[in-house]
């Protein structure tokens, strides 16, 4: 029988190390160990000095809306206060921070570049370097898998398009873990940050939640693993005039429009999708904006092996074959948040490249992410 896989959170309860030190974890719902206890309840059984912690985009709870900012608050499980790192600010302030010995940060992740939990990583460590309080990242899987081949770019053009959907030049979807990116930005950004990474135990850059480990819901839309594989592809639909399934069954699997015959694009994409997916035509009810309660054609789509799926060749496919079949309707959209109040550029924030609508309904945005493996080799943790 093969060995569990442990996240590090079970690996530093188990070695009793730092429990004398007072903790600011940064961490919300999803964040459990192995046995599904949440992190911040099993560092307080355990003896640890936990102070205060800090949550991210959703809240501490992982239930808020898309793009909301959160409130700071006291957590109803702890007792503890927490501190929200998306709203009026991204990073821990440093009054926050007088009465810490050090900062952990625990938050899973989906393996996409655009999801802004490692964006918040980084305001921390950029805090911690600041203020001087060493960072200890508590690794886990990447749920969608970590096999450096399968990463796609394109890159992120940081003259032009960083934002809090990406700061820093790296591809779409980078098939690492957060305490790999962490190493590495440590090593070529941040070199005066104190950073210790407690890898994963048991865990090898093949396994994702398919079969390996359980899947938590990271954030509301994304409530299981079939729909994390499909978001690097579908998410980019939120910055077009496309509704891409929040609030149904199946969120970020069925997508669509009332002016879309979900036949007639599925036809379209049937001769040049890539292995491991399909779609099926649709009809459904939005259940949030755009379109929200109007009827949609569209399509479902379902990620048949994921050993070879490429969601990000496969997104800008979606968005290639519906400009061709409505070249006059499709078009780009806001997507207002609580770091883009305008919502304007959603879509080059996504791809990270700018005049992202031409570039994609035309074909000419490369996936390639040659460089990245070498790039990586140094801060890698698991083979």
């Amino acid at each position: 029988m093969a060995s569990p896989i442990l996240p590090g959170i079970d690996v530093l309860v188990q070695q009793r190390r730092l429990i004398h030190r007072r903790m600011a974890l940064v961490t919300n719902e999803a964040a459990r160990s192995f046995t599904g206890i949440h992190s911040r309840a099993l560092l307080l059984q355990n003896g640890y000095k936990l102070q205060r912690l800090f949550s991210p985009e959703h809240g501490l709870l992982a239930t808020g809306a898309d793009g909301a900012p959160q409130p700071d608050g006291t957590d109803a499980l702890t007792g503890l206060p927490v501190t929200s790192l998306y709203g009026e600010k991204l990073a821990p302030p440093a009054a926050a921070l007088q009465e810490t010995d050090l900062v952990v940060f625990d938050v899973p992740d989906v393996g996409c570049r655009f999801y802004t939990y490692l964006w918040t990583l980084t305001h921390v460590m950029e805090a911690c370097a600041a203020y001087q309080k060493p960072l200890l990242v508590l690794d886990r899987p990447n749920p969608t898998g970590a096999v450096l081949s399968a990463a796609e770019g394109p890159w992120l053009d940081e003259q032009h398009c960083a934002s809090f959907l990406g700061r820093w030049r790296m591809p779409l979807r980078h098939a690492c873990t957060l305490g790999e990116l962490a190493r590495w930005f440590a090593a070529t950004r941040l070199p005066q940050l104190e950073l210790e990474v407690v890898p994963v135990q048991g865990y090898q850059r093949h396994h994702t939640a398919l079969h390996d480990f359980p899947f938590i819901p990271t954030s509301p839309a994304i409530p299981t693993i079939q729909t994390a594989f499909a978001y690097p592809a579908t998410c980019l639909l939120e910055g077009l005039n496309v509704n891409e399934g929040r609030g149904t069954e199946a969120p970020f699997r069925y997508c669509g429009a009332p002016w879309i015959d979900g036949a007639n694009w599925c036809r379209a994409l049937q001769q040049q999708l890539p292995p491991g997916v399909q779609v099926e035509p649709i009809r459904y009810t939005a259940a949030a904006p755009p379109y929200e309660g109007e009827t949609c054609g569209g399509l479902l789509l379902t990620v048949t092996d994921h050993r070879v799926f490429k969601p990000v060749e496969t997104g800008l496919l979606l968005i290639r074959t519906l400009h061709q079949c409505y070249p006059q309707l499709l078009q780009e959209r806001p997507y207002p948040t609580a770091v883009n109040p305008s919502g304007t550029g959603h879509l080059n924030r996504l791809l990270g490249q700018p005049h992202a609508f031409s570039l994609a309904t035309a074909g000419a945005l490369s996936t390639d992410v040659s460089g990245w493996e070498e790039a990586m080799a140094a801060s890698l943790l698991y083979q």
